[in-house]
């Protein structure tokens, strides 16, 4: 059971990090190259990509997992899931690509970018089909073709990668150097667009991905089931609230800048916010490696008979390793951060990254945590406690951006506290309806411990190489303290694992 579960987190993992590698090491080449004004316009509409690709999806990976393991005895009801949750997306992605195309002028204006409709058209197309592929992902999960999985997510991001760098910066050389006379690109090539060629990178790699899946796709015998459909929409449909929530909490405080601050100073406090933001990717990356590593396993091992320790034991070791990387990050942020942004105009922003870390860290804890609605058909409970953070989030941003001149900092405090709020009552509701026997002293030490430590670590001096001493003392005080209290359990999860391997 352990072996397989971390095999398949191992592969999810190593893809993750080079799926998010590519994305993270052009981001300090598209804030050098532009201004925070200008990057503000890439930051900008990508914020608001998380809220549209909920909604197109509207629950129904999760929804797919559910229901797939549901009926694990029966092949034909199963492909009747996976086609139907298929189906529904599809529906939802063209008649908002129909919407969009046909009202792109308004939707341009809302955007506060009316002379940008090429590059909301492109992305519209870009986050239909991103979400037309989502249930195909899916299935190659719970078919255990990690492989395939990550291959294909891998491809995607070098993609974007290659021919950002290739539109954004090696052309407008090619074409500077060679000058008018360089007729290939001179005439198919608008230097003017400059990170609008970002958007056109993501269209081409997106389409290829979508047609790198269609042997995924068509799979099977094609079956769309109307009362399976209705029973799927009722388990999504709260899935799909918590997706909303959580996405207000992650990106929606960029256009809570945009629209509350004045409009010069929107553009800059956005686009230096979402820069130094891209350093949480590093905890980000160990959270999505892996929830997709371990989400399946959650649900095929639900009936298991100690599902609930194994559950706790996984929760205690993610908690550990959390705790360490936001430790570490805090303690070297300095020179990360400077070295991650070339640009010394977005320096200013690392300030608030502590902040950004620890909410980060909450939210993979939480993520955790909601594991207990979704194996109790529960998931109107994760709808209320998302829709309870976003509440909050909204509040104190709205507070903190209209009434004080904190700006991005109120965005920070406020996602650091709605992550917390939901944390805590995932775990106090949980409980009562879905016990699992979490240590909970040890979580509240390593969680908390750690995050005490990073702010006692960075806020305490304003001299750079002080913080740096500092932070790293407290890190490895806390390995330390971590391997002493832990090392008979180490002992004893191991052998398991030995046992296991053995059996096998």
């Amino acid at each position: 059971m352990y072996k397989k579960l971390f095999s398949q987190t191992l592969i999810y993992g190593l893809s993750n990090v080079l799926v998010r590698v590519f994305p993270f090491f052009l981001t300090p080449m598209l804030v050098k190259a532009f201004g925070p004004a200008k990057y503000s316009i890439y930051a900008d509409f990508y914020s608001a990509a998380g809220i549209i690709s909920v909604l197109l999806t509207h629950g129904m990976e999760t929804t797919f997992f559910r229901f797939f393991q549901k009926y694990k005895e029966n092949k034909e009801k199963q492909n009747q899931v996976y086609f139907t949750a298929m189906t529904s997306v599809f529906i939802v992605s063209v008649v908002f690509l129909f919407l969009g195309i046909l009202f792109k002028k308004p939707l341009a204006l809302a955007f506060k970018h009316p002379d940008e409709i090429n590059f909301l058209i492109w992305f519209l197309f870009i986050l239909a089909a991103d979400a037309m592929c989502a249930v195909p992902f899916a299935k190659l999960r719970i078919q255990n073709k990690a492989i395939y999985f990550a291959s294909l997510k891998i491809l995607n991001s070098i993609l974007i990668f290659l021919l950002s760098v290739i539109l954004i910066f090696w052309i407008p050389k090619q074409i500077e150097t060679q000058g008018i006379g360089y007729l290939f690109f001179t005439k198919i090539y608008n230097i003017d667009y400059g990170i609008g060629y970002a958007f056109a990178a993501n269209l081409i790699a997106s389409i290829f991905t979508f047609f790198a899946l269609l042997p995924t796709m068509i799979k099977g015998k094609y079956s769309f089931n109307i009362p399976l459909w209705k029973q799927m929409l009722i388990y999504a449909w709260p899935v799909t609230i918590a997706g909303l929530a959580g996405i207000v909490n992650e990106t929606m405080d960029r256009q809570f800048l945009k629209y509350l601050l004045p409009e010069g100073d929107a553009d800059i406090q956005m686009g230096i916010y979402s820069a130094v933001y891209k350093i949480a990717t590093f905890i980000a990356l160990f959270k999505t490696a892996y929830l997709l590593g371990v989400e399946p396993f959650f649900f095929s091992h639900a009936s298991d008979k100690n599902s609930g320790k194994t559950y706790a034991t996984l929760m205690k070791y993610f908690s550990i390793f959390s705790a360490l990387i936001l430790l570490f990050l805090v303690a070297n942020l300095d020179w990360i951060g400077r070295l991650y942004i070339g640009n010394p105009e977005y320096w200013v922003g690392l300030k608030v990254v502590p902040i950004i870390l620890i909410g980060s860290t909450f939210l993979g804890i939480y993520l955790n945590l909601s594991i207990w609605y979704k194996l109790s058909d529960n998931t109107h409970y994760g709808a209320l406690i998302s829709g309870i953070g976003a509440l909050i989030t909204i509040i104190l941003n709205y507070i903190g951006l209209k009434y004080t001149n904190w700006g991005y900092w109120a965005c920070a405090w406020a996602t650091l506290l709605s992550y917390l709020v939901m944390m805590l009552i995932s775990y106090f509701w949980g409980q009562k309806k879905y016990p699992i026997p979490y240590n909970y002293r040890k979580l509240i030490f390593y969680i908390g411990g750690s995050s005490f430590l990073s702010l006692i670590a960075y806020y305490t001096s304003g001299n750079l190489w002080f913080r740096i001493i500092l932070g790293n003392l407290f890190f490895l005080l806390f390995i330390y303290l971590t391997t002493k209290i832990e090392y008979k359990d180490m002992k004893v999860f191991k052998e398991k694992i030995k046992k296991f391997r053995f059996k096998k």
